[in-house]
């Protein structure tokens, strides 16, 4: 990778991360169309430049993990499920998963049906859960549950999460907030393993790349986090399940 592709890459993953459309899958996407050679270094150059992504949550959101050891726990119990998943299936993840475009294309579109079709059910829906507090430990659970359907590239963490939040009954601004939270613990652990399992494909010209990956990515994460925030207070996810889907068909009939 050069300079140009490791600016783009990390961009895209700090603008996307935490919008529910799938940072992976448009980093898988557009690494096709850079025309960047698929190797194990550029996997882990996608899963570890999250690590800036994790910190512009902690940056924004320190207070509320200090002032509440039960939303903590909670974040725990939700992260359980994705822990289990990844580390079952990390190599089936990390050699067929990662990098197949026609697995991305698919859990793209059909994540923009999901996010539409919540949405259209939640318009019957009446009463929400619209804070932390009303966060149960099988609430988080469930969520969690979700959330482990994210190791799967194009489906969004950040999707699946808020999906899941908002059908066990959080607003959103709660499920979108949660979702952030969960992140941490989440893409921490993903990075990590990552790290370790990789670690013998990382010189030191790729940890610069890594470090400089990363820095960019919490530049851009901080902006994206501050724009959902305001965007859901609105409007609900209905567009971009719509950009999603529009998204997957350009590719399927423009470049795959």
């Amino acid at each position: 990778m050069n300079f140009l592709d490791v600016l783009a890459l990390s961009i895209i993953e700090g603008l996307t991360e935490f919008l529910p459309i799938s940072s992976t899958g448009h980093l898988v996407l557009a690494s096709k169309l850079l025309g960047i050679t698929e190797t194990n270094f550029l996997k882990t150059f996608e899963i570890v430049i999250q690590l800036g992504a994790i910190m512009a949550v902690v940056v924004l959101y320190m207070k509320k993990f200090l002032s509440s050891i039960n939303l903590v726990k909670k974040i725990i119990v939700a992260f359980i499920p994705t822990a289990v998943v990844g580390f079952i299936f990390y190599p089936v993840i990390k050699n067929f998963l990662l990098g197949s475009s026609a697995v991305t294309l698919n859990a793209l579109f059909w994540g923009g049906v999901a996010l539409i079709g919540v949405e259209w059910f939640l318009k019957r829906r009446k009463k929400e859960a619209q804070n932390f507090g009303e966060i149960t430990y099988r609430r988080a659970f469930l969520i969690g549950t979700f959330q482990s359907f994210s190791v799967i590239p194009g489906v969004s963490r950040a999707a699946a999460t808020i999906i899941g939040g908002l059908v066990t009954g959080l607003d959103r601004p709660t499920a979108t907030e949660f979702s952030f939270l969960l992140a941490v613990p989440t893409m921490l652990a993903a990075s990590a393993l990552d790290i370790y399992k990789s670690r013998e494909f990382i010189s030191q010209t790729g940890s610069l790349t890594l470090f400089v990956g990363t820095v960019l990515s919490f530049i851009f994460a901080m902006l994206s986090i501050k724009f959902l925030i305001n965007f859901v207070k609105k409007h609900d996810f209905t567009w971009f399940g719509i950009y999603r889907i529009a998204l997957s068909a350009l590719f399927w009939f423009f470049v795959k």
